[in-house]
This record gives C-alpha cells, sequence and structure tokens, in this order.
C-alpha cells in the first residue's frame, strides 16, 4: 500500500516556476512507477508526466514536453515536477498517482494522491 501527499502548488505568474513534491509511505515506492496527472474545472483529467520505478524512463504530454521535468528520489520516497515556462492553461489540480504499470492512462494507477491546485494568472 502506498499513501501520496502531494505539495508545492500555488498562483504564479505567467512564464514562472513552481516545483511540486508527492511524497510516498510505505515500503513499495522504489518499485512503483510514478506519474502526474492534472484536471482542470469542468474538464477531464488528463495525462502529464510518468516516471519509472528507477527513474530511468520518463514519458510527457505533448503539452508540457521541454518546460516540464518529472523526477524522483527513492531515498527519500518523493517524486517531483518541475514546471517551467508556465501558462495560464497550465492552471489546474495536479494529482500524483503510482501504480505497477508504466503508463500514461489514468486508469492504471493504483495510488492517488488528493492533488494541489496550480493557478497561473495572465
Amino acid at each position: 500500500q502506498v499513501q501520496l501527499v502531494e505539495s508545492g502548488g500555488g498562483l504564479v505568474q505567467a512564464g514562472g516556476s513552481l516545483r511540486l513534491s508527492c511524497a510516498a509511505s510505505g515500503r513499495t515506492f522504489s518499485t512503483t512507477h510514478m506519474a502526474w496527472f492534472r484536471q482542470a474545472p469542468g474538464k477531464e483529467r488528463e495525462f502529464v508526466a510518468v516516471i519509472s520505478s528507477r527513474g530511468g524512463s520518463t514519458g510527457y504530454a505533448d503539452a508540457v514536453k521541454g518546460r516540464f521535468t518529472i523526477s524522483r528520489d527513492n531515498a527519500k520516497n518523493t517524486v517531483y515536477l518541475q514546471m517551467n515556462s508556465l501558462k495560464p492553461e497550465d492552471t489546474a489540480v495536479y494529482y500524483c498517482a503510482g501504480g505497477p504499470y508504466f503508463s500514461a492512462r489514468a486508469d492504471s494507477a493504483q495510488y492517488w494522491g488528493q492533488g494541489t491546485q496550480v493557478t497561473v494568472s495572465s
């Protein structure tokens, strides 16, 4: 069992940066693939980025490629999302998720955090 708690969200101006963190509890974190998803008001939850259990492989949605970077520190049981060059359309609740598959599909995740709000003003 893995429990996830996100932090680091907030209000930032367009062009700015934020780093989200997701702290995990449980002994299986280092064998769990992790991902970030987001959900804007009135829209479906969408994939943002994924990282393999040991951090050797990553994947990104086209909308964030080149601006966002996912990373993890298994010694600290934490996964990060560095977000640069933020745009108003990045405004959403960001969720950390984990599961046994390296996947961009939300339905393949077994564990979810509660979400953290990111608001980008123009």
